[in-house]
């Protein structure tokens, strides 16, 4: 586990994460997986490609190394449930689809899945919170900005098609109401695509620990549909048409986050 993460320091008071990411795998969970998921279906494909212009934004940039499969940087360490109904925890044990995720006796073991809380978890997490303490410490406030995405039919998680940006922030808890307004009413100039405020998706582990408006840090997840962006099925391919026109959601969407902050802020 030489490098679980990739990040890179940026000069305006935003950062983005991207805990999904990751395409990794460790030894034992390689050797475990069933073949449905050994091409990896449940990663957040690309995202820091469709992020590519956040240096060019000033943002900071943090990206996990590592599958959600192996461990998932977007749950708690205790592994408390985060959503109602069927969802996945820190260590995966079924596909999106609610297959098994491993082979019958091939799941990794305790000690071998402590060792990824530890190296890979515990990293990330340490990262996240420097880099907020560091924004927060410098500018006065810190933005956070978790950027994910997935394929936008899932049966066995939502009825019918997701809408195309899912903003999350805990049912207002993890940023300011006039924040997440302000951002609601950018997706609605685009109405090309569809958009829902803590509809599905209402953010997780890292949007609702590390969101605390009294704190002056605010948090949004987006959860963005794969088909605004990319092929959704095998091999994954990233579209270029698809993914040029989202970027200018996406860029609008951390700007007038920036300059809310900015003006709530002067």
């Amino acid at each position: 586990m030489d490098k679980v993460l990739n990040f890179k320091q940026g000069r305006v008071p935003l950062l983005i994460s991207m805990p999904h990411a990751g395409v990794r795998l460790t030894p034992a969970v390689e050797a475990g997986l069933i073949p449905e998921a050994q091409s990896l279906p449940d990663t957040d494909w690309h995202i820091p490609a469709l992020y590519d212009f956040a240096e060019a934004l000033g943002a900071s940039t943090l990206a996990a190394e590592y599958s959600r499969f192996v461990i998932d940087l977007n749950r708690p360490s205790d592994n408390k449930p985060l959503y109602a109904g069927a969802t996945t925890g820190l260590y995966p044990e079924t596909l999106f689809d609610g297959v098994p995720l491993f082979r019958e006796g091939q799941t990794p073991s305790e000690e071998e899945r402590a060792t990824y809380l530890q190296k890979i978890w515990g990293p990330y997490h340490r990262k996240l919170q420097e880099e907020l303490a560091r924004l927060k410490a410098e500018f006065g406030y810190a933005l956070l900005f978790d950027a994910h995405s997935i394929r936008s039919v899932i049966p066995h998680l939502f009825d019918g098609k997701l809408p195309d940006f899912n903003l999350g922030t805990f049912n207002g808890a993890a940023c300011a109401p006039e924040l997440a307004r302000q951002l609601e009413a950018i997706c609605a100039m685009h109405p090309q695509y569809t958009h829902v405020l803590n509809g599905r998706f209402k953010g997780g582990h890292i949007t609702r620990h590390y969101g605390d408006p009294e704190q002056d840090i605010h948090a949004v997840q987006l959860e963005l549909c794969q088909s605004a962006y990319m092929e959704e099925f095998e091999p994954f391919r990233y579209r270029p048409d698809l993914a040029e026109p989202t970027q200018v959601v996406l860029k609008q969407l951390l700007q007038g986050f920036l300059s809310w902050g900015q003006t709530h802020y002067r």
